[in-house]
């Protein structure tokens, strides 16, 4: 008869998520939900796409090509804002500017206007409504119209920043499918190039469906993410891979199972990397945005951002998934499946024999017969065992001198 410790079981349910990500024993099934993260993924990559398609992207001017004209934050009649900056704008071309931000910040803040490409006489004319209206102070400390600059850029230069991109990253494709297919197999290296992929599409549609600015630091950025996506691939698949040696010989797990187990195992580990990993990125987040404004730094740091967790979410519920199913093609893993489901039929047809076999405790009959085989089994343990061993010539005892 099976005695259940409630103690233990409610201790079991009671257990916290945490210490659970810590044992890391395959309490968070992730590959037996697969279809639902399928779904999930599947969603997430269509919204993205759709959006790319149908909104498109937030291009800044180094793409776009056009005009940008800068000015100090600082006034003659205090702090210039956005707005005022536009206003001007309108007032002496009889168009608005495309884009106006603030970048850094205190005394050396200054406000950036971004336009179509303009001539000499427009970018003229802009400067001197600036100078006028809001009389921007240069390093003399009075307003000056040389305190604004202007700058033309080309939209070649952006899309020749893109071509290279683009080559960059069919190379590291390519040299991550070789890596993976020679270090591990051809199912692992497929499974880890689709969740690359993903990466790429869900990362862009993010930034298409919210509307950030796509910059050159943006691309550089997206490459760099890749970087961090494989890392973490790499991680959960070698653990799959030390899981599953000698798998097919053996009825215990099965594929799923061991790749579960390893998953659970490292989940731990990937949610510290991507945690460790995003302390720098919000650092430059802060720098880039709170103290320089909108530049450089904050381009980068935005899509590293969203690049982290969409990588590590993606390595953990999406590439591991798609290997169970590459390798479950295979034949011989299927038989090894049927073979484990086998013989854990039999152990529970075993299992109900023995509970069939249980007594009634209020039988008194049974009880009696019970009590006997134990009493039997006490003497029986009480007997101690006889070892004869076979000798020739005289017994044994103290020898004679």
């Amino acid at each position: 008869m099976t005695v259940v410790d409630d103690k233990n079981t409610t201790a079991g349910k009671r257990e916290s998520v945490f210490r659970r990500l810590y044992v890391g024993t395959g309490a968070f099934d992730v590959v037996g939900a697969r279809k639902r993260w399928y779904i999930f993924f599947g969603a997430l990559v269509l919204v993205c796409i759709a959006s790319m398609g149908i909104k498109g992207f937030n291009f800044g001017i180094d793409f776009e090509g056009g005009t940008q004209i800068q000015l100090p934050a600082n006034g003659k009649n205090g702090q210039i804002t956005e707005e005022q900056a536009k206003k001007s704008f309108a007032d002496a071309l009889g168009k608005p500017a495309d884009e106006a931000q603030k970048v850094g910040s205190g005394v050396s803040s200054t406000i950036q206007l971004r336009s179509d490409t303009l001539d000499a006489a427009e970018v003229a004319r802009v400067k001197q409504a600036l100078f006028e209206e809001l009389g921007p102070i240069g390093t003399s400390g009075q307003p000056s119209v040389q305190a604004i600059s202007d700058s033309a850029v080309s939209a070649s230069w952006g899309g020749e920043i893109s071509r290279q991109a683009l080559i960059a990253l069919g190379v590291f494709l390519l040299a991550v499918t070789l890596f993976l297919a020679l270090y591990f197999d051809v199912r692992m290296a497929a499974a880890a190039l689709v969740s690359l992929l993903h990466d790429i599409v869900v990362t862009a549609g993010v930034y298409s469906l919210i509307g950030f600015e796509v910059t050159p630091a943006t691309v550089i950025g997206l490459l760099t993410i890749l970087g961090f996506s494989l890392y973490d691939t790499v991680v959960v698949f070698d653990k799959v891979r030390e899981n599953t040696r000698g798998l097919l010989g053996l009825t215990r797990r099965t594929y799923g199972e061991a790749a579960n187990l390893a998953l659970n195992q490292t989940l731990m580990r990937s949610f510290n990397t991507a945690l460790i990993a995003m302390l720098p990125i919000l650092g430059l987040l802060v720098v880039g945005y709170v103290l320089l404004g909108s530049g450089t730094l904050q381009d980068l740091a935005l899509v590293q951002l969203t690049g982290t967790l969409v990588g590590v979410l993606s390595s953990v519920a999406l590439a591991t998934p798609l290997l169970v199913d590459f390798k479950m093609r295979d034949p011989k893993y299927r038989q090894q499946a049927d073979r484990v489901a086998s013989r854990r039929a039999n152990q529970a047809r075993k299992a109900a024999e023995r509970a069939d076999d249980d007594f009634d405790p209020t039988d008194e009959d049974a009880l009696e017969a019970e009590l006997r085989k134990e009493k039997a089994y006490a003497a029986a343990a009480s007997v101690p065992a006889r070892n004869q061993k076979a000798t020739k010539g005289r017994p044994s005892g103290k020898r004679k001198r």
